[in-house]
């Protein structure tokens, strides 16, 4: 489905998933949701790490039927619908048993920008398209019934693919993850939201601080 590379299996499994939040910056995320091809480039993410992070789901390795795919090896997609409405695409990372994710929370459009258009109900382009993880979801067609599709395969559904590295991570901004509520404590203040500075097409989100 794509001109680059697939990324490989191995560049899920690390057990360091803030670093692989990193490293998804600027790599392609491909969709084939009802045999339609839609893709972008990553340009924001979070970080989430359990089981001693409790602003991810798999808190205290809490192991559910919404969460069991994090508890997969890592090259899956962990797709959950949020405030039943909003579709989440994450990339599950680490080995199996360990309950990793990372958000994509923002990309540039690439190829059938029309269809994600359509699907979002926009007549105009701007950076509203894809600028959110509900609205990135929705513009690539991305549904439930996706969850546990493999990047790395072949034939999947979803697919990570090789775009380009920041060398220099003078280009990474990091800062507050969003949505943290009083309930996460001092979890809510790790920097795990990563994004390449100066994109348009990063989302502009309210960031609440806590004191605790």
């Amino acid at each position: 489905m794509s001109t680059h590379p697939l990324l490989p299996r191995e560049f899920y499994t690390g057990t360091d998933v803030v670093s692989i939040a990193k490293s998804l910056l600027g790599k392609k995320v491909i969709s084939m949701a009802g045999n339609v091809l839609t893709s972008g480039i990553i340009v924001e993410t979070e970080a989430y790490r359990g089981p001693d992070d409790r602003g991810c789901h798999a808190f205290a390795n809490r192991y559910t039927e919404r969460t069991k795919t994090m508890f997969e090896p890592g090259g899956a997609a962990y797709v959950y619908i949020c405030y039943g409405m909003h579709p989440m695409l994450n990339v599950v990372t680490g080995s199996e048993g360990e309950p990793h994710a990372v958000l994509i929370r923002a990309i540039v459009p690439l190829e059938g920008i029309d269809v994600m258009m359509q699907r979002r109900n926009m007549e105009k382009l701007n950076h509203q398209l894809t600028n959110g993880p509900g609205k990135l979801a929705v513009a690539l067609g991305i549904t439930k019934s996706m969850d546990g599709s493999i990047f790395h395969h072949d034939n999947s559904e979803l697919q990570l693919a090789a775009g380009f590295s920041f060398d220099d991570e003078s280009h990474i901004v990091s800062g507050l993850r969003v949505g943290m509520s009083i309930h996460v404590g001092p979890c809510a203040y790790r920097p795990w939201r990563f994004y390449i500075k100066g994109n348009k097409w990063v989302s502009r989100p309210l960031v609440v601080k806590y004191d605790f």
